[in-house]
């Protein structure tokens, strides 16, 4: 796949206008009338994290409320969940599904899942995860297409693949995650692990997860097809040939509900900001170039602790 400089230096150019219209059309997307069966709830963390909830039975889906900042990532300082920032929004769960293992899709679980007694779904490298937390008597390696079943929900996991940040060329922080310690952490130790996407039933409705914008074609089974929401991370599309047409055609989704476009870098009592060169504005098109069958909602984000002061604020961006 060709390198995306030169679109790279164009997002640089035109930022400012891109991020404005990325917010309009979110806005004309929101999913107020987005219509679920009667009690059932889902709600998004920000990033590719989700609640579902039905009969008082409640599934996360990779959540990420910590939200580490940039600096400490690009200085690869260890970076350790935000216990604080995680009770202070009061989740409860009786499952907890990984797709894969990157700090912005696992690193939350072992709190999760230790205050709440929650089974954490996942990968082998999730699975050693929760064992740096003492927790791995609460780590499930799934099983591709086995199905589970926790209260009113079925669910199963999709073999698929990370798409290729790496202008392209690989995946970032590729492989197991092998840390020994838990002061190892930093993000590029958080490696990706196998990858899956998520397929759920609940209330007569079917969802399906794809937390990263690649998949293996052949690894979506028929029974797979025609789900009604799709819950579609849309970071890194641009680097996978064809993704759209490809993963469209192979669930055939009634609706599309993008995901994985705010900038996770920022506490979720921030404003919403856009992922870096995501363009959003241009996802709806991206889809009509597929078919005009389609129906796409942008999500509203769950709101965080309140706001910090300044003082505090520009203490946490430092740490």
């Amino acid at each position: 796949m060709p390198l995306k400089i030169p679109a790279f230096l164009g997002y640089l150019l035109r930022r400012k206008r891109r991020a404005r219209r990325d917010h309009q059309v979110a806005s004309e997307l929101v999913w107020d009338s987005l219509e679920l069966p009667t009690g059932l709830e889902l709600e998004w963390l920000g990033t590719s994290g989700f609640r579902l909830r039905y009969e008082e039975a409640t599934i996360l889906i990779d959540p990420y409320i910590s939200r580490v900042p940039l600096r400490s990532v690009a200085l690869r300082r260890p970076i350790a969940p935000d216990a604080a920032r995680i009770a202070s929004l009061g989740l409860e769960a009786d499952a907890i599904l990984i797709g894969h293992a990157h700090f912005d899709h696992v690193m939350d679980a072992p709190v999760i899942a230790a205050d709440t007694g929650a089974k954490v779904y996942g990968s082998q490298s999730c699975a050693h995860l929760m064992s740096l937390y003492g927790r791995r008597e609460l780590a499930e390696v799934v099983t591709p297409y086995q199905k589970y079943e926790v209260g009113p929900f079925t669910f199963s996991f999709v073999p698929s693949v990370h798409s290729k940040l790496v202008l392209g060329l690989r995946v970032l922080y590729g492989g197991e995650l092998t840390c020994e310690h838990l002061d190892e952490l930093t993000a590029p130790a958080y490696r990706c692990g196998d990858v899956f996407a998520i397929h759920i039933e609940v209330a007569g409705k079917t969802f399906y997860h794809q937390g990263s914008a690649d998949l293996i074609e052949d690894a979506v089974r028929p029974e797979y097809k025609g789900v009604d929401y799709f819950l579609a991370g849309i970071a890194g599309r641009g680097y996978t040939p064809r993704y759209l047409p490809r993963v469209l055609a192979a669930i055939d989704p009634r609706v599309i509900i993008p995901n994985h476009f705010d900038n996770f870098f920022l506490p979720l009592e921030a404003p919403l900001t856009m992922s870096f060169n995501v363009n959003l504005a241009a996802f709806p098109e991206e889809v009509s170039a597929v078919s005009n069958d389609f129906e796409i909602a942008v999500p509203r984000r769950v709101s965080g602790t309140p706001a910090l002061s300044a003082s505090e604020e520009a203490q946490g961006t430092s740490s």
